[in-house]
């Protein structure tokens, strides 16, 4: 064993001290015959070492387009939630990245092709949001249930209710305590079959909906002594949808009509509308019903059909048929209207649904009312500032304060509560603190000059007549005088298009800096807003800056044009005067 082991001890040693000479003396070792070469990786640690190929450098174009790209997704993000400051700062980053470029977004053709389909994007979203009006057009309204309901129950034909339901209806109306009375006819079973059938998804939603005001209904109703069955009527009204608004043009949770809601203690005028307030509705409505139940001497029939029809139409029904009782005044078509024959056997229906909604084969967690706290604003304030400011959207807003008709809150009210999400009022306050006056509403005024009146100022603004009243808190018939300053109802900088020696369709030039979008540019001078203007066939660069009241030096510098050719076609940067 020791002498068969000595042999590769000895040629080892031999070996190492080859390379050792080899490596001193920089000469290669070599060799004659087969030799076992163990491995030694320090032999080879000063030669270079096999790499992946480099990765080529990134193309600058395309970093420069998905940059802009980020830019304008997040505008439209900020859009969306109703942030039009923070949108209109990302829209315009979105067209200064390239712009400001070595580029100048026109030279290299895929930077000009984004440029130029950026620019119509946000165009596109421009005229969006002009179509859907600016912070002082009227908000939308939902369409209201009743006006469904009662359409449907013309062409309702339900058969007989079943044994069954006619069992479970008479049951509940011998157990459960209703303060309302409850007839038992065929009409009511008729409208239990329908609600639990055909509509039960409609009477559902309702039902999920309504949870989070019946608490505070149900208050209103008790203090006032009423029963607290008639909590369900907004279930066949409105469905409880605050914003519903039906062809009548009655309006809220409750329905109300604009001279019923008014004699009842509701707000109208042009910012705010009070029926559309759930809270300050229920306290009306409670103050109607109340009226009409001692007009018809407690009888609940007759004041529900006095809801839907008028208490005088009524009045006048009763004494034409000498009948005092609903149920037979109703079995005579020529006395009252279809639609208040259907509307209250539809109320007490709800009223049987809703007081045992299990019996009927409707399930639903009860929602709350989401919690709020109140800012008093200094005067009037676009509710989208105050989105941005909490970092909500604003239909949050919205949905907090339904009573507001438009974005801007009331221009002379000087200390409106408005409400906001819990936790944001004092970042809210400390923003109405920081900001000037100006910065809170876009407001555009007008002065008033010798010989105007309402109509020539309406129309050489391009506004209603009715609107500039309304918002200035006047009649239409109104006087006005010399020097009077009215709030015009549009934002204070509006679309605008090039200023050329012939009109220019919108079509034809993109405006970056309007209200609706995007803002107006940092210029050489502050009155000045960013345009890009479309340049069309015969255009020159000194026939656009006499039409924009510029220099063609400006032009140049503004788009990097070496020489003075430009082509149809081409977009260019052009900061025209904001006046």
């Amino acid at each position: 064993m020791v002498r068969h082991s000595a042999q590769p001890r000895l040629l080892l040693a031999l070996l190492s001290a080859a390379l050792a000479f080899g490596v001193a003396c920089g000469s290669k070792v070599h060799t004659a015959g087969p030799v076992i070469t163990p491995k030694i990786p320090a032999a080879h640690a000063n030669e270079p070492q096999p790499s992946a190929a480099p990765e080529p450098p990134p193309d600058p174009a395309v970093t420069l387009i998905a940059l802009s790209d980020r830019h304008f997704r997040a505008g439209q993000k900020e859009l969306e939630l109703g942030h039009l400051g923070a949108a209109k700062h990302e829209f315009d980053e979105a067209i200064n990245v390239l712009m400001e470029s070595s580029y100048g977004g026109r030279t290299e053709p895929r930077i000009r092709e984004h440029f130029d389909r950026l620019v119509d994007r946000i165009s596109a979203y421009e005229i969006k949001a002009l179509a859907a009006g600016d912070g002082f057009t009227e908000k939308r309204y939902e369409p209201a249930s009743i006006d469904e309901l009662l359409a449907l129950s013309a062409t309702f034909t339900q058969p007989p209710a079943t044994p069954e339901l006619a069992d479970a209806v008479a049951a509940d109306l011998q157990t459960v305590g209703y303060d309302v009375p409850i007839p038992f006819n065929q009409k009511v079973l008729s409208y239990i079959d329908l609600f639990q059938g055909r509509l039960h998804d409609f009477i559902q939603e309702g039902l999920t909906r309504g949870s989070k005001y019946l608490p505070m209904i149900q208050n209103v109703f008790r203090a006032e002594g009423l029963p607290l069955d008639l909590a369900y009527i907004p279930l066949i009204e409105s469905a409880f949808k605050a914003n519903a608004l039906s062809r009548a043009k009655a309006k809220g949770v409750w329905q109300f009509m604009r001279g019923t809601g008014i004699e009842n203690g509701l707000r109208h005028d042009w910012y705010i509308d009070e029926r559309s307030d759930p809270e300050k509705a229920t306290i009306a409505a409670a103050k109607y019903l109340s009226t009409l139940s001692k007009m018809f001497e407690g009888d609940w029939h007759l004041a529900l059909a006095s809801y839907n029809g008028g208490p005088g139409r009524v009045q006048r029904a009763m004494k034409r048929g000498r009948l005092s009782d609903f149920w037979r005044l109703s079995a005579k078509a020529n006395l009252l209207p279809r639609e208040t024959r259907e509307y209250v056997p539809m109320i007490l229906a709800a009223v049987v649904i809703a007081r045992n909604p299990a019996q009927y084969g409707f399930a639903f967690e009860a929602e709350p009312l989401p919690p709020y706290q109140l800012v008093t604003l200094p005067g009037p304030v676009d509710l989208r500032r105050i989105a941005e400011w909490i970092d909500t959207p604003i239909d949050e807003i919205q949905a907090l304060n339904p009573e507001l008709r438009r974005w801007t809150t009331p221009v002379k009210d000087r200390s409106y509560a408005l409400k906001v999400p819990v936790g944001a009022a004092d970042i809210v306050s400390a923003r109405l603190e920081e900001a000037a006056t100006t910065d809170l509403a876009s407001l555009k005024w007008y002065t008033v000059r010798k010989g105007e009146t309402l109509a020539t100022i309406a129309r050489n603004l391009h506004v209603s007549r009715t609107d500039l009243a309304e918002a200035n808190y006047l009649r239409t018939t109104s006087r006005v005088t010399t020097g009077q300053k009215l709030m015009v109802p549009h934002e204070a900088t509006v679309l605008m298009t090039a200023r050329a020696e012939r009109p220019v369709p919108v079509a034809e030039s993109h405006v970056i800096a309007t209200a609706a979008v995007v803002p107006a540019m940092a210029s050489s001078t502050s009155e000045r807003v960013k345009i890009m203007y479309k340049v069309k066939r015969g255009d020159t660069l000194a026939s656009i800056a006499r039409a924009f009241k510029t220099t063609v030096a400006s032009l140049q510098t503004w788009n990097r044009i070496p020489g003075s050719v430009i082509r149809a076609g081409e977009r260019l940067t052009v900061y025209a005067p904001a006046g």
